[in-house]
């Protein structure tokens, strides 16, 4: 999603304008960031994700979310809407309305040009306070690229690429899988436009 105006207000006052709101907003320790809306292609393929881990965690006692889904941290005072969102073990809210969760276990960001420095720097940083979270993955949208941060018992985070329509990544934190060439499933690749050569 494209970053648009950003205001400050108290966190009961975010809350009230996002109650109101036709369109969401992230809020860091005062600042309201407004979020423009998504491209179709980075909309498809969240929700492929999202079904593809659905029916694989369907038997188990985990919890898949899409996009609308707030999520705090609230060690920094943090609040967001991740594209995909996992919860292994029982959800924790807060008591918010609406209520916004305290406990991923793995986040998906679908990267889009606007936003792709931030999902990579800012953002995850934010998301390293989250003592829930054990994976973050950076879905591109336009090749089928997907790379995996997974934590490790010291607390670094171990990187992982799956490249190529043929690749499988391996989501160790819930024990499911994605197949990029379902990931991308519908999602057409478009080129970038030839640079005509300069006579000389």
């Amino acid at each position: 999603m494209s970053a648009l105006p950003r205001y400050f207000v108290t966190e009961a006052e975010y809350l009230e304008l996002e109650r109101e709101s036709d369109i969401k907003h992230e809020y860091f320790q005062g600042e309201m960031l407004a979020m423009a809306g998504a491209s179709p292609n980075h909309i498809l393929i969240a929700t492929t994700i999202a079904s593809r881990l659905f029916y694989q965690l369907e038997k188990r006692p985990c919890f898949v979310f899409q996009g609308d889904l707030r999520l705090k941290v609230s060690a920094i005072n943090f609040q967001a809407y991740p594209d995909v969102v996992v919860v292994c073990g029982e959800p924790k809210y807060t008591d918010d309305k609406p209520p916004a969760l305290l406990n991923p276990t793995l986040i998906i960001e679908v990267l889009s040009p606007s936003t792709e420095q931030y999902d990579r720097g800012k953002k995850f940083q934010r998301y390293w306070a989250l003592e829930s979270l054990q994976e973050y993955v950076l879905v591109a949208q336009d090749a089928p690229s997907i790379e995996r941060f997974l934590r490790q018992a010291n607390g670094d985070w171990l990187y992982t690429a799956a490249v190529g329509l043929n690749a499988t990544l391996e989501l160790a934190s819930i024990q499911c899988s994605l197949a990029l060439q379902d990931v991308y499933t519908k999602i057409s690749f478009t080129p970038p436009p030839e640079t005509p050569e300069s006579e000389g």
